[in-house]
């Protein structure tokens, strides 16, 4: 099955402009045109886009994952390249969730300080709000 550009935009949420950068990029490769000229997509696109889309946003560079799509297109002489490349991918994505868990840790303690100490600050304007050692930082 084939599908047109809009079709694409409309369902893999994915802007026209960049569908294009990555033809021109040769991270997607060996898209077809029909007889009006206007590009269409086949189902091995509609994958490759969803999955240039997850590593992208999960912070992979549009150059290794360029490397990724030539590695593959190589064949299976690459597979234990390419595992490697996602296992690696894999570590640094974890890392990147472990320090927002940490983040949002922070966040949630700081949300919580509010909520115990909201009654105080309403009743009274005076009231030495703690939250993380922030209170010495209060600018009147």
């Amino acid at each position: 099955m084939l599908y047109s550009m809009k079709y694409v935009v409309e369902n893999l949420d994915i802007s026209a402009k960049t569908l294009r950068f990555y033809e021109e990029q040769g991270i997607l490769p060996n898209v077809t045109r029909d007889e009006k000229g206007r590009r269409v997509y086949s189902e091995h696109h509609i994958d490759w886009i969803s999955f240039i889309r997850c590593l992208k946003e999960t912070g992979m560079p549009l150059s290794k994952i360029k490397e990724y799509k030539e590695l593959f297109e190589v064949g299976n002489s690459t597979y234990l390249q390419r595992e490697e490349m996602l296992i690696q991918h894999k570590l640094e994505v974890q890392k990147k969730i472990e320090k927002s868990l940490k983040h949002l840790e922070e966040i949630n303690y700081k949300i919580a300080m509010y909520e115990l100490q909201k009654e105080e600050v309403r009743n009274n304007p005076n009231y030495n709000f703690k939250c993380h050692g922030l209170e010495n930082n209060i600018v009147n």
